[in-house]
């Protein structure tokens, strides 16, 4: 089941990247995104909301799915946990957006929705995968030196 999850969380996480790295071309290019359903890619794109302390978030995104995917990648129950965690504080980061996007913006950037869901994905899917992570037994010291 772990590895189940672990197969679809990777898959996720390389959707994300093409999506956070698609922003953060358009970012840098200085163009328009692509947006035929909402029309608000622009707004938001350029809004004072882009941007935490001068880095845009699309950019933040980036490295943020880079670093689950990395951790998906790594063995071990500590690259488990720093894809989980890595992904809730992304998905809670793309709730406070989305939030910013509906009642402070008044539009909606359908790339920033579509990354915001993609990131409450792996958010269950990196939790779920370690809840059902079996720790590996430790060897005592002694019996290690056998």
């Amino acid at each position: 089941m772990s590895s189940r999850l672990r197969t679809v969380a990777i898959a996720i996480s390389v959707v994300g990247i093409a999506i956070a790295g698609y922003l953060t071309y358009v970012h840098y290019a200085g163009i328009s995104p692509v947006c035929e359903i909402a029309h608000g890619c622009e707004k938001v794109q350029t809004s004072e909301w882009s941007k935490v302390a001068g880095v845009p978030v699309a950019l933040l995104g980036l490295l943020g799915y880079v670093g689950i995917l990395a951790a998906l990648l790594v063995p071990g129950e500590t690259a488990m946990t720093a894809a989980a965690g890595l992904a809730v504080v992304g998905a809670g980061f793309s709730a406070y957006l989305t939030y910013r996007e509906v009642f402070t913006i008044e539009a909606i950037c359908i790339w920033c929705v579509a990354s915001a869901i993609l990131m409450l994905i792996l958010a269950v899917l990196t939790v779920a995968r370690l809840a059902v992570h079996e720790p590996e037994p430790r060897l005592s010291a002694a019996r290690a030196a056998q």
